[in-house]
């Protein structure tokens, strides 16, 4: 007895595949009138040109950034690069103001104010189109930067990046133009012209070192001993940074006080545009110092254009600083009530403590 083989089933299709359906729509739509084209117009062009022609027929849209419709297009107005994650509707608290310390860009080298290299201006307009992306239509953006080239470039050209940004994406952002804040300048060094920065002191340090090493009379002062000992942790390959945040030394500014002058300016700020998102151009000792004072712990130096993030709590009394997916709520300083060492130490050295 053979074995019959199973039948198997058939799939009778009489449609028209896709694309000979897609050509009988095409031939059976009213034929256009033919368009006068310069010879050799691309067809894409000629495209672009007809739907320009058509958007003018109707009735104005919606900013790019409020059409629903469009899914593509909210995604790319839309900072999808973001790694923070949010919390449900709800769950999040009123923010009064959105702070971001921003480290500078690449620079041509820190012995001599030179600016920004090509790859450092490419990293700070790279972080003010992502901030257009960030912001929303109705907010205002405040842009601050410390009063060196590198700290005033990277403000340039993240308030370019972010011009550029918002119209490109319709959102009727409100910008204020960089200036300069003396509260976030780089840690200073006193010497014997006066206080610098700390980048500025070497400069002095050099000159002044070559002198001595010249001449080799006499001992060098302390002031000249302790940028001497800071430079060399650099070239040595070690941490400058740390070598400041750990060691006391005498006549640099001590990390504490970098921290409260910067707490000193956000409020300032916070206080001058209440609601607004601010984006400080600075420099790395300070943001790590002002990181380390939060967290309890160093959280390491801060790459270009990198930034610690403050989310000022609306009242004015708490604070969630953000750095390298690490969050700390934290208490906004209330100066009055800290202590003033100077005058302290003073008086417990005046003769009625003797």
């Amino acid at each position: 007895m053979t074995a019959t083989k199973p039948t198997l089933p058939r799939t009778e299709r009489d449609e028209a595949p896709l694309y000979l359906a897609r050509y009988r729509e095409r031939q059976a739509r009213p034929t256009e009138p033919a368009r006068e084209e310069p010879d050799g117009t691309p067809l894409y062009l000629r495209q672009f040109r007809r739907r320009r022609e058509e958007d003018t027929l109707v009735a104005p849209r919606p900013p790019l950034w409020e059409r629903a419709d469009h899914g593509l297009q909210m995604v790319l107005s839309e900072d999808n690069r973001n790694k923070e994650i949010s919390g449900p509707p709800g769950s999040s608290l009123p923010l009064a103001n959105d702070v971001y310390l921003i480290r500078h860009a690449e620079t041509q080298g820190y012995s001599a104010e030179a600016g920004l290299t090509p790859l450092g201006s490419w990293q700070a307009r790279t972080y003010g189109h992502t901030l257009a992306r960030r912001v929303g239509g109705d907010e205002k953006v405040v842009i601050v930067h410390a009063d060196t080239n590198r700290a005033g470039q990277t403000a340039a050209r993240i308030a370019d990046a972010l011009s550029d940004g918002v119209h490109l994406f319709e959102k009727g952002t409100e910008l204020v133009d960089p200036e300069p804040r003396p509260e976030f300048r780089n840690f200073g060094v006193a010497t014997p012209a006066g206080l610098m920065d700390v980048t500025s002191a070497f400069r002095q340090y050099y000159s002044v070192l070559e002198t001595f090493e010249r001449q080799a009379l006499g001992d060098r002062p302390a002031w000249l001993v302790e940028i001497d000992r800071f430079w060399r942790t650099q070239q040595g390959g070690g941490d400058p940074i740390q070598h400041w945040l750990t060691i006391p030394m005498m006549h640099f500014e001590p990390p504490s006080l970098c921290v409260r002058r910067f707490w000193k300016g956000i409020r300032a700020i916070a206080a001058a545009h209440p609601g607004a998102r601010i984006a400080i151009a600075t420099h790395s000792g300070p943001i790590r110092a002002f990181a380390t004072c939060a967290f309890g712990y160093d959280p390491g130096e801060p790459y270009n254009t990198e930034h610690v993030r403050v989310k000022l709590i609306e009242g004015g009394r708490e604070a969630l600083i953000t750095f390298r997916n690490r969050v700390q709520e934290v208490l906004v300083p209330d100066f009055d009530q800290l202590p003033d060492w100077q005058p302290d130490t003073e008086a417990l050295l005046s003769p009625a403590h003797v």
